[in-house]
C-alpha cells in the first residue's frame, strides 16, 4: 500500500484488532497515549475508536438497508431503448457511447432525451450499466456469441504468418470463406465471403453461389465498390477458393502493391479476427442451415448490405491496446489484456488519415440519416423472409411463436449464453445458465 493512501475500512479494523490487546490490559494514562496514536494512524474521531474498542466484536457487519437508486427509471428505460438498438452488447462496450446514441436516436423520435438524462448517462459506470442491463428484462431476442470456426489447412505457395494485433494503419484484412450447405456439402451452395480489417474493425460481407473464379470475383468486386478506403494487404487461410491465381491475379490488378499472407498449418488464431466475426456476425445470423438458391443469395446480399450499415456505423467494438505479462507465485504467468474507449468501426476510420475529408462526409452523412433501431427491424424482416425461402420444414420461421406453452424465461442477461444449439435465428433453442432452462422462440 502506498504511503500517501488511506487505510482501508478492513485495514483499520486488523489494526485497531491488534492494538486493542495493548489497549485491554493498559492502564488510564496508557490508554490515553493509545489512543492518540490510533487516532493519527487511522483519522478516526476518538469516540469513534473508543466505540470500536470497547465493541465484543471488531467484524464489520452486513449492510441491513440498501442504498437507494440514484439514477431512476428515466435513466433505466434510455439504457433499454439503446441497448436493444445495438443489440444488447455489454456493459464495457456500451457505456462511452450512451450520451451519443441517445441524442442520435432523440433525432427519430425513439426516445425523449433532455440535458439532465445526458449529464446522468456521461456520469454513470460501466458497473452500473452492467447491473441495469441484468436487471431489465430482455423481451427480444439476443445474437449469441460463439468461438471461432476451424479453418481450412491446405498450404499453398504464398508467405505464411499473421496480422499483428496491434496494426494501426487501417487496410490490412483478414478475409474467410463460410460455408452455408447444412449437413451435406453436395452441389452448389451459397457462401459468405467476409473481409475484417484489423485497425478499425470495419467488415464487409458479400454472398456468393458456389466457389467458382466467377463467383469469388463477383463477390470480391461487390466488396470492393463500397470499401471506403485502399486495401493495402490480405490475410487468408488455406482454402483454394482464395489461392489460386484467378483471384490472385484480380486482386492484385485491382489494388497497385498489395501484398498477399496466409495462415500457417494447424495454427487456426492466424485469421482470429475474422474467424471471431465469422461466428457472431454471420453462424450467429444464419445457423447451419443449407442455402443453395440464386434467390436466396440475393436476399443474402440485401440483409448483407443492411450489417454493413449497422455493424460499421453504429455497433461500437473495442479493441486490445496493451498486453501485460504477470508472473505468478506457482511459477506461471498471467496475461494481462487493456482494451481501449469502445468505438464504432466507423468512428476509428474517421480518427485515422486514410479517408479524404470528403468521403468522411459522405459516410457521416449516412449515419446521421440511418435509424439504427429500425435498421435492426430491416435486419430481422430480410431474416424472416430469407428463412421462408427455404425448402427445410425444420427451419421455424423468426416471428412464429411456435411452442407457446413452454416456460419461457426472458431474464437472461447481456454477457451471453452459457451454451447454445447452432439452429437458426427465431428457432426455439435451449440452453442453460445459472442452472435455470432458457428457451428463445421469437426475435420480437
Amino acid at each position: 500500500m502506498p504511503i500517501e493512501d488511506r487505510m482501508t475500512v478492513d485495514e483499520r479494523r486488523k489494526y485497531l484488532a491488534r492494538m486493542k490487546r495493548r489497549y485491554d490490559v493498559a492502564d488510564r494514562g496508557e490508554r490515553s497515549l493509545l489512543l492518540i496514536e490510533m487516532q493519527q494512524v487511522t483519522d478516526l474521531h476518538l469516540k469513534s475508536l473508543i466505540r470500536l474498542l470497547n465493541a465484543s466484536d471488531l467484524s464489520r457487519k452486513a449492510r441491513t438497508k440498501q442504498r437507494g437508486g440514484k439514477y431512476g427509471a428515466e435513466v433505466d428505460d434510455a439504457i433499454r431503448v439503446i441497448a436493444e438498438s445495438l443489440d444488447y452488447v455489454c456493459a464495457e462496450r456500451l457505456t462511452p457511447i450512451l450520451p451519443e446514441m441517445a441524442n442520435h436516436l432523440g433525432k427519430f423520435g425513439e426516445m425523449r432525451t433532455s440535458p439532465e438524462l445526458i449529464a446522468r448517462l456521461e456520469q454513470i459506470s460501466i458497473a452500473t450499466v452492467g447491473r441495469i442491463l441484468r436487471r431489465i428484462g430482455q423481451d427480444t431476442y439476443r445474437l449469441p456469441r460463439k468461438g471461432p470456426e476451424r479453418v481450412n489447412q491446405v498450404a499453398r505457395e504464398i508467405p505464411m504468418g499473421r496480422l499483428p494485433w496491434d496494426e494501426a494503419q487501417p487496410g490490412h484484412f483478414e478475409v474467410d470463406l463460410v460455408h452455408h450447405c447444412g449437413a451435406a456439402t453436395v452441389g452448389d451452395y451459397v457462401h459468405t465471403v467476409q473481409m475484417i480489417d484489423v485497425a478499425t474493425g470495419w467488415s464487409e460481407r458479400a454472398a456468393v453461389l458456389g466457389r467458382s473464379q466467377r463467383e469469388m470475383e463477383t463477390g470480391f468486386n461487390r466488396i470492393r465498390a463500397r470499401l471506403p478506403f485502399p486495401v493495402i494487404q490480405l490475410h487468408f487461410d488455406n482454402g483454394c477458393e482464395f489461392l489460386n491465381n484467378h483471384i490472385i491475379r484480380c486482386w492484385k490488378e485491382a489494388s497497385t502493391g498489395l501484398r498477399l499472407m496466409r495462415s500457417r498449418p494447424y495454427q487456426k488464431n492466424d485469421n482470429r479476427f475474422v474467424e471471431q466475426k465469422n461466428a457472431t456476425l454471420v453462424r450467429a445470423y444464419l445457423g447451419k442451415t443449407r442455402f443453395d438458391t440464386r434467390q436466396q443469395c440475393d436476399k443474402m446480399n440485401e440483409l448483407y448490405d443492411k450489417m454493413w450499415l449497422y455493424y460499421n456505423f453504429f455497433q461500437p467494438v473495442m479493441r486490445l491496446e496493451e498486453k501485460q505479462i504477470l508472473p505468478q507465485v506457482n511459477g506461471t504467468y498471467r496475461v494481462k489484456h487493456k482494451y481501449d474507449r469502445a468505438q464504432a468501426p466507423f468512428e476509428r476510420l474517421c480518427e485515422t488519415n486514410n479517408i479524404s475529408e470528403e468521403t468522411k462526409e459522405r459516410l457521416r452523412a449516412i449515419r446521421d440519416r440511418t435509424n439504427p433501431r429500425q435498421l435492426r427491424k430491416e435486419i430481422y424482416r430480410l431474416l424472416e423472409e430469407l428463412f421462408n425461402l427455404t425448402d427445410d420444414k425444420s427451419v421455424v420461421n423468426p416471428n412464429n411463436n411456435v411452442n407457446d406453452n413452454l416456460n419461457v424465461n426472458l431474464n437472461d442477461n447481456v454477457n451471453g449464453y452459457q451454451g447454445y444449439d447452432n439452429g437458426l435465428l427465431g428457432q426455439t433453442r435451449k440452453t442453460t445458465k445459472g442452472g435455470k432452462l432458457l428457451v428463445t422462440l421469437s426475435n420480437e
